[in-house]
């Protein structure tokens, strides 16, 4: 339960960070293609998942960082607050399209600047016959692709994007750190056997692994060493203690296990924002934080090096991190997704292992966090269970009724049991947490697209039945006869 003597209302710095959020015009950041795009180029030769690691530790080391004046929880997705950045890799096509449409939408409208559209043109030029939606166009049979063309089955987010819809195990980064990270890769690499078939593939593997978690590492150090400058010049005496405490953060954080509530928060944001640098599919969720974090938590309140009043203050900052991360589509896909949703989900209450409730004074904290936000990110999802306690179920109620549609609710009576019926180990299903909207996952261990898998119309299918196989949206007939006399298959 939170302390009775917290605050109710947000601070004056979150209220600040928050305004100064809201009221930015978002635009696009090319900084990111631009790296990948000269990666993929000197790095053509290699294998994918290498060009991956290599463009993803040069956008690391030189896209630009900064420093939100009064945030506590630092770290950007791009070189402008609100910059939606450019994923080349997965297609260029309707970015040239659109270009000039970007600031007309009627809404999730972008605004860029010319030297912005003649960059991207150039950047754009480089990939043509190179991306993910060209590469799956040409493993479609004829059929297929008219089929998908017609709208009647489009895959066009997974076509176009990475796909997301996971979460990963913050706790194991959190109980080991960077280093620990790094020793369990390169004792992995040095088991391996040169007779093994997979000998070169697995190699590979492991290797982008080890660049991917030294580039987290450098890009962590880079904030050290901004925060410390930053303190170095202000002369608020409260901010320079608050900027030099989190280069003294981050200094820890990119080698070691976080040492506090503070670093735990801090490394998880770093972990999460660096999974929205490398991809831009949606749904990469947050787990169950009211559990990972709880020991860090409980100890620092136990040790008086925080209270409720400045953990929910870290908590409200971070939600307002998760809010920067922004996602340009194509006007296709935003039509049906407006806001620029990346369903960024955290998961609290829930169960233990002997099935005994798993809320905590965290679960409170969060939730009345996210309640007094009143944001689109994160979502939040409560798991619910025939144990839950009525002052937990009645906190839930009253952030419902602030109006903006959090938190949903997953039922672990009827979850749990499906699980462990499709093959999952009961200590893993019982460590379910939500991931997007309505899906489900293990963090770290095992996801499951239930939603979004088919992308099939049904009511255009039916009514094409009915009209002997004339789909009247494209003009195109679709039946099997049809197909064997144009194609011969």
């Amino acid at each position: 339960m939170i302390s009775e003597t917290i605050t109710s209302e947000i601070t004056e710095r979150i209220a600040k960070l928050k305004d100064s959020i809201l009221a930015t015009l978002p635009t696009i950041c090319t900084e990111r293609a631009k790296f990948y795009t000269q990666a993929y180029n000197e790095y053509e030769d290699s294998p994918v998942i290498l060009k991956r690691a290599y463009a993803l530790e040069k956008t690391l080391k030189e896209m630009t960082i900064f420093i939100e004046e009064g945030e506590l929880i630092i770290g950007n997705q791009s070189s402008k607050l609100r910059a939606a950045p450019i994923f080349p890799e997965y297609v260029t096509a309707w970015i040239i399209n659109e270009l000039d449409e970007f600031d007309k939408r009627p809404g999730d409208a972008f605004f860029v600047t010319e030297d912005q559209k003649k960059e991207l043109k150039e950047i754009c030029s480089w990939w043509e016959g190179k991306t993910l939606i060209e590469r799956g166009y040409d493993l479609m049979s004829p059929i297929n692709r008219e089929i998908h063309d017609s709208g009647i089955i489009r895959a066009e987010g997974n076509l176009t994007s990475g796909d997301g819809h996971l979460a990963v195990n913050f706790e194991k980064i959190l109980e080991i750190g960077l280093e620990g990270y790094l020793r369990k890769i390169e004792l992995m690499n040095d088991s391996l056997q040169d007779s093994d078939p997979e000998f070169i593939k697995k190699q590979n593997f492991y290797k982008s692994l080890k660049i991917g978690i030294e580039s987290l590492k450098a890009f962590i150090i880079r904030f050290e060493m901004l925060s410390l400058d930053h303190s170095l010049s202000e002369k608020d005496r409260k901010r320079q203690s608050e900027l030099m405490q989190i280069s003294k953060i981050c200094r820890n954080i990119s080698k070691n296990p976080p040492s506090g509530f503070y670093e735990a928060l801090q490394l998880t944001w770093f972990v999460q924002l660096v999974l929205q640098i490398e991809s831009n599919g949606h749904s990469v969720s947050l787990g169950r934080m009211d559990q990972y974090l709880y020991r860090f938590y409980k100890a620092d309140l136990a040790l008086g090096k925080i209270n409720d009043d400045f953990a929910m203050e870290l908590l409200e900052n971070t939600w307002l991190k998760l809010l920067s991360v922004n996602k340009i589509r194509s006007w296709s896909h935003t039509r049906y997704s407006a806001g620029s949703p990346l369903y960024q989900n955290i998961t609290i209450g829930g169960q233990t292992m002997d099935e005994q409730d798993a809320v905590n004074e965290l679960s409170f904290l969060i939730l009345d966090s996210v309640g007094r936000m009143k944001l689109t990110q994160p979502n939040l999802s409560v798991r619910f269970h025939k144990k839950m306690s009525d002052e937990f179920l009645s906190q839930c109620m009253k952030v419902i009724g602030k109006g903006f549609g959090m938190p949903a609710f997953n039922n672990d009576e009827i979850v749990i049991p499906s699980l462990i019926e499709l093959g999952v180990k009961k200590e893993d299903a019982c460590n379910y947490s939500a991931i997007g909207c309505i899906e489900i996952a293990v963090p770290g261990k095992w996801g499951y697209r239930c939603t979004g898998m088919s992308f099939l119309n049904f009511m255009r299918v039916f009514l094409a039945a009915l009209n002997n196989g004339l789909d009247t949206m494209s003009g195109n007939t679709f039946h099997k006869g049809n197909y064997q006399n144009r194609y011969g298959s």
